[in-house]
């Protein structure tokens, strides 16, 4: 179970597009194991397929951070239930060191594939909802600095860049 590198803002390839899945064979089922592995290893809640530069429709999650209740969803879609605005203080693994508040609708419904690729449904609020969404995004090329003035990207861009050097 390697650990993935995960690409950092502003690569380019945060911007593609992922491809839905099709087969559920091993190397999905390595792709899964591998990101939850990655993710923990990054402290993270949420890791797209794409941030680790597989362009494929598979998101992972565990909400509490401690491998509890690890959760996939592949090839998942939202409907918006409730577009009320939620503000909440997002992060990124992908854009380290960087947390701002973005405002999401407050209520969905998620319809996806299970890692074994069963569908399922599931309405979703506060926490869930938002990570869900963020990382949706991530899968269309979306990144929730996109959600920020430019200034404020400007901002991020310039601090990433003096950490890395």
């Amino acid at each position: 179970m390697p650990i993935l590198s995960i690409l950092q803002y502003p690569d380019s390839r945060l911007r593609l597009k992922a491809s839905p899945v099709e087969k559920f064979d091993e190397n999905i089922q390595n792709l899964i194991t591998d990101m939850l592995e990655t993710m923990w290893d990054a402290n993270g809640i949420g890791l797209a397929a794409t941030q680790v530069d597989v362009q494929q429709r598979v998101i992972v999650m565990d909400l509490n951070g401690d491998r509890s209740n690890p959760r996939v969803f592949i090839n998942a879609e939202i409907t918006i239930l409730d577009e009320t605005p939620r503000s909440f203080d997002e992060g990124c693994l992908s854009i380290p060191e960087v947390v701002e508040t973005v405002d999401r609708p407050s209520k969905v419904i998620i319809r996806a594939l299970n890692g074994k690729g069963e569908s399922f449904e599931e309405v979703a609020e506060g926490l869930l909802a938002v990570c869900i969404q963020h990382e949706i995004d991530h899968l269309d090329g979306k990144l929730f600095v996109d959600y920020l003035s430019s200034v404020k990207r400007q901002r991020i861009r310039k601090k990433l860049k003096k950490n890395r050097a």
